[in-house]
């Protein structure tokens, strides 16, 4: 059983969400930051990067700049806070793709006790820089995105919705359309609450630490009277709106080797198939992509070269780990490898070779992308998957629904 809430949501008026809404801003370039920065008095940017800016390491110096900026926005009246608890539906529309999903409040006790399930590890110092920054901010700005079991009474709740005029309807520099409804109504509230009853499980699909630093916050508070510290902000998303991308594998030198003294190498663990093509991309499971050269190989594991039975041994991405990077390239640990990059499949098989022909890398894999049910073998086994195994659509915009943890 799940337990989600609504809640009071402090958000930008309907004529300034579209100027509040940004990125993370570490995907912004400093020319592209100060562009913001400069010329958008309204953008979230300058609560989440106060006005020193870079300058200002992460510390509870900067996180009171945080703070100090958002209760200047709210004071302007860039921010508001609804007067009643609600649910929030959220779509977006990227490149064809739709995306739909609920804003709520998701309860800490099921992080605790293993009903929502994380496929990756957590860095401690990371986590607690998060808990600092909850604690000092007393805000989430940007949802942690879970996944769950699709639901027909979800998704006849949210048609109704659709139909209607929404809260919000902009579409952002980057081509993105994003919509937002307000879910008032009391029995949509009940039947949305008692239909995540019926889930036995979340499935953290993107924002690990964010969640594990909220569960860290809860511990931190627990005799602190009056807070929301128990909960915290997440965008529910049903499986099968979810799109997972593959995540590709980057490397500098070979190790030593030449071409032909790779492949030879490659023919004990894999079937091996020169492909005459500009670009290859991996039709199924168990086929991987090599480009050096400008060749492109095809990488088929041979039978017993894995264990089809672990959750984690069959996934591609680990079978190019345990196979290829480690015995063969010498790159031991893909988070600390200088050699090793990575490249989301959003960018295409066209842009992992463009990496290798500007000189940048020598050799590039692509994968297959890993499906949902795969994610959620490793989640429930208790594993965690190979460091960038998924890369996850939709991201989500920070400061467009804000969740108040702690009073200010």
């Amino acid at each position: 059983m799940i337990s989600i809430k609504p809640f009071k949501a402090i958000r930008p008026p309907r004529d300034k969400a579209y100027l509040v809404a940004t990125r993370s801003y570490l995907s912004y370039s400093e020319d592209e930051l100060d562009e913001k920065l400069q010329n958008n008095p309204f953008t979230f940017l300058h609560v989440i990067n106060p006005s020193k800016g870079r300058s200002l390491p992460f510390g509870k110096e900067k996180y009171q700049e945080v703070k100090k900026c958002f209760k200047k926005f709210a004071n302007q009246g860039v921010f508001i806070q609804d007067s009643t608890e609600n649910y929030y539906l959220y779509r977006q529309v990227k490149e064809g793709n739709e995306y739909i999903g609920l804003i709520a409040a998701v309860s800490v006790e099921d992080y605790f006790e293993g009903k929502i399930k994380k496929h990756e590890n957590t860095l401690t110092n990371r986590e607690k820089m998060f808990t600092d920054y909850l604690e000092s901010t007393g805000f989430n700005a940007e949802p942690v995105l879970l996944t769950y079991r699709d639901d027909f009474r979800l998704n006849k709740i949210f048609a109704e919705y659709i139909e209607q005029r929404s809260e919000y309807e902009f579409t952002s520099t980057d081509k993105v359309l994003h919509q937002l409804w307000l879910i008032e109504d009391q029995k949509h509230i009940k039947q949305i609450t008692e239909a995540f009853k019926d889930q036995e499980a979340l499935y953290i699909a993107d924002g690990h630490h964010r969640c594990s630093s909220s569960s860290l916050l809860a511990e931190r508070l627990a005799d602190k009277p009056g807070q929301d510290h128990r909960h915290f902000m997440a965008f529910l998303i049903g499986e099968e709106q979810m799109k997972v991308y593959d995540f590709n594998r980057l490397i500098k030198g070979t190790n030593g080797k030449s071409e032909e003294q790779l492949v030879e190498e490659l023919h004990h663990e894999f079937l091996v198939e020169p492909i005459e093509a500009d670009v290859y991309k991996p039709e199924k499971f168990h086929e991987i992509g090599m480009y050096i050269n400008g060749n492109w190989y095809k990488l088929v594991p041979k039978t017993g070269s894995f264990n089809p039975q672990s959750p984690v041994g069959r996934l591609d991405a680990e079978i190019l780990s345990k196979k290829i990077l480690k015995p063969i390239l010498g790159i031991q640990n893909l988070k600390t490898d200088s050699r090793a990059g990575f490249l989301p499949g959003t960018e295409g098989v066209s842009g992992l070779k463009s990496k290798v022909d500007s000189g940048a890398f020598d050799i590039a894999f692509a994968l297959y992308p890993v499906a949902v049910e795969q994610i959620k073998q490793v989640a429930d086994a208790g594993k965690t998957m190979p460091p960038k195994s998924t890369y996850i659509e939709p991201k989500l915009r920070s400061g467009l629904t804000i969740y108040q943890i702690l009073e200010n």
